[in-house]
């Protein structure tokens, strides 16, 4: 899929496109822009910024700092796409004279040394199409939250930008002097930027730019060679996977939720949160999704991230899971502001950290357990589940126990509010559920009857309290009266069946009370920042797969069709979305998004078989 823009000024958008290599990761905006990135991993303050430094009436102006551009003179137009079934991405800009050169942006990964070779940094190749292109490179890292630079030194071939810190290194065969003062120049013969963390290239500048690109490309569509895609939506399901790659930082195993902080869910409501961190309850998502598409090694790295997790519970002592983590566990995640950056659009604040950490979420303990499920049973894994791990998992079920029915945050992590959550509940017994099928196919009869009987037991106790008989449906609270998009996953979780006529007047109900278009809400009640104002767009793929469970399939196929025009020009989603435009809003990519487009691909395609 190719997309065009034009040179006409527009404010800033999601439109965007990333990169990266489970290491770092940028956005690349319609004008081949740089305009966020963070290294030397994605929870670190942005050396690019601008994304979230502007304000609305700046169109598309060149950012005063946090930018990396390679501006041709005279751009009329500007085509964007993917190198097929990869991260790399190409734009060929073009003028009205018969001028045109393409930039390729790509971070390194590929096997090297037997291990993958995937370091904090970014290359921008740059090479003549057609004519004689002139281009202007306006690089403007910052370092610190928001700081410019320190001190700028540079050498024969490299630029070095410093700060307290944090050095970044860029390393060129164009004219330094040309590239540090922004004078415009001809590209004659291809040139690459190589940026990132403080290191000198090991070899000639342009052997190692096309190496890079070679073996990168190579990585990427061996990859997705390997990927059990429906039939159905193939290319859409493609990107989403790519994304979710790499949104997952392979080093520890974490997956982020999103790659970026504070662009607002809704314009103006202050609900602007840090997304760069490690929610149990998304990643258990993710780590589905990819299940479902046959890629396993994301699993069981994400397994290594949880199981030192519970080890680390189990020793601290500590009375509650923290629901979200930093991607290596370890620092702090203290929430706070940053005054110096402008906001996405000028929207503030602009946080950092998350204070949702220090909330009681009780989902978590299901999460954990629902996560490492899989591992008991897939043979094809290295590292199968045994003894030991289910041992660690059965300290996640006794929590379960404990606080099935005690009020927490829940899974909107409301800020002033604790009530007992239906879907906290619900993924409470999931827990005690599913250490029983583990109990049974480990042979351990006692432990698989404990544990069944103690799924038994909460599954009444919440069947109850989650029904409201004079509503004719499931709340979202224990002896409430209020729904929400939870309600819709309870038959996917195995807590009902999806033919039980509660279930089916819940996801009715939800249409009709939280239905916004083609979007559903989270909830519709009144919460800490007021009511909601945009719809949460894996809610919108929830009702989709609830719409196909109770038998509405054609139905569900159409709502999907239409959500995926709502995608942005590179196929991707953000959190939330307009009820009216479809405008994208909220943290960038959102990994709950893509596994929601996955997951209802999955479902809604003719299997392989029925399409010859």
């Amino acid at each position: 899929m190719t997309v065009t823009t034009t040179a006409s000024p527009r404010v800033a958008s999601l439109d965007l496109g990333v990169i990266g290599n489970c290491s770092i990761a940028a956005l690349i905006d319609r004008r081949a822009r740089i305009v966020w990135g963070c290294f030397p991993r994605f929870d670190r303050d942005p050396v690019f910024c601008s994304l979230i430094d502007n304000q609305i009436e700046d169109g598309d102006a060149m950012p005063k700092k946090g930018v990396f551009a390679i501006e041709m003179v005279g751009m009329t137009r500007c085509e964007q796409s993917y190198l097929d079934n990869t991260a790399i991405l190409s734009s060929v800009l073009s003028d009205d004279q018969g001028n045109a050169l393409e930039i390729l942006d790509f971070a390194p990964r590929f096997v090297r040394f037997e291990r993958f070779f995937r370091p904090p940094q970014l290359v921008r190749r740059v090479r003549r199409i057609s004519g004689r292109p002139r281009i202007r490179v306006v690089v403007k890292p910052c370092l610190g939250l928001g700081e410019e630079p320190d001190e700028i030194t540079r050498g024969s071939n490299h630029v070095r930008f410093v700060g307290a810190d944090q050095t970044i290194r860029l390393t060129t065969d164009a004219p330094i002097s040309y590239v540090l003062e922004s004078i415009p120049f001809a590209v004659e013969k291809p040139f690459s930027f190589f940026i990132g963390s403080d290191e000198a290239l090991r070899a000639e500048i342009e052997t190692t730019s096309r190496e890079f690109l070679d073996k990168t490309t190579d990585y990427w569509r061996d990859w997705v060679r390997s990927l059990s895609i429906p039939f159905e939506w193939q290319r859409e399901v493609i990107r989403a996977a790519i994304t979710l790659k790499l949104c997952s930082f392979e080093e520890s195993g974490a997956i982020v939720a999103a790659l970026t902080t504070s662009i607002p869910e809704a314009p103006g409501t202050q609900r602007n949160w840090d997304y760069r961190f490690c929610w149990l309850r998304d990643a258990y998502f993710v780590v589905h999704a990819l299940n479902r598409l046959g890629t396993t090694r994301t699993m069981e790295d994400y397994l290594g991230f949880i199981t030192n997790i519970v080890d680390t519970y189990s020793e601290s002592g500590a009375e509650h899971l923290p629901p979200l983590y930093p991607i290596t566990r370890g620092g702090e995640m203290r929430e706070f502001e940053v005054p110096n950056l402008a906001g996405y659009r000028g929207h503030q604040p602009v946080r950092v950290g998350n204070g949702a950490a220090t909330q009681v979420q009780n989902d978590g303990y299901g999460a954990v357990v629902l996560a490492a499920t899989q591992s008991f049973f897939d043979r094809r894994l290295i590292q199968p589940g045994k003894e030991a791990l289910f041992a660690q998992l059965e300290r996640m079920g006794e929590r379960a126990i404990a606080v099935f029915d005690k009020p927490d945050a829940g899974p909107w992590e409301l800020r002033e509010k604790q009530v007992v959550h239906s879907f906290s509940s619900v993924m409470c017994w999931a827990a005690c559920d599913r250490l029983a099928r583990i109990a049974g196919t480990l042979g351990r009869a006692d432990r698989k009857e404990f544990w069944r009987g103690e799924a038994k037991r909460l599954k009444g106790i919440i069947s109850d309290r989650i029904w409201n008989e004079e509503k004719g449906h499931f709340v979202s609270t224990f002896d409430g009266a209020d729904l929400d998009a939870t309600l819709l996953l309870i038959a996917e979780l195995g807590f009902v069946k999806p033919e039980d006529p509660r279930y089916i007047a819940t996801v009715e109900a939800i249409g009709r009370d939280l239905g916004r278009g083609d979007f559903i809400l989270r909830y519709g009640t009144e919460d800490d920042f007021g009511f909601m104002h945009t719809g949460f767009l894996i809610c919108a793929f929830w009702y989709v797969d609830a719409l196909h469970a109770i038998g509405r399939k054609d139905e569900a196929k159409e709502l999907f069709g239409r959500i995926l025009t709502r995608r942005n020009s590179f196929g991707l989603l953000s959190e939330d979305a307009d009820f009216e435009t479809g405008e994208l809003w909220g943290n960038f990519p959102q990994t709950y998004s893509m596994v929601g487009l996955i997951n209802s691909a999955m479902r809604l395609s003719r299997n392989w078989e029925e399409a010859f």
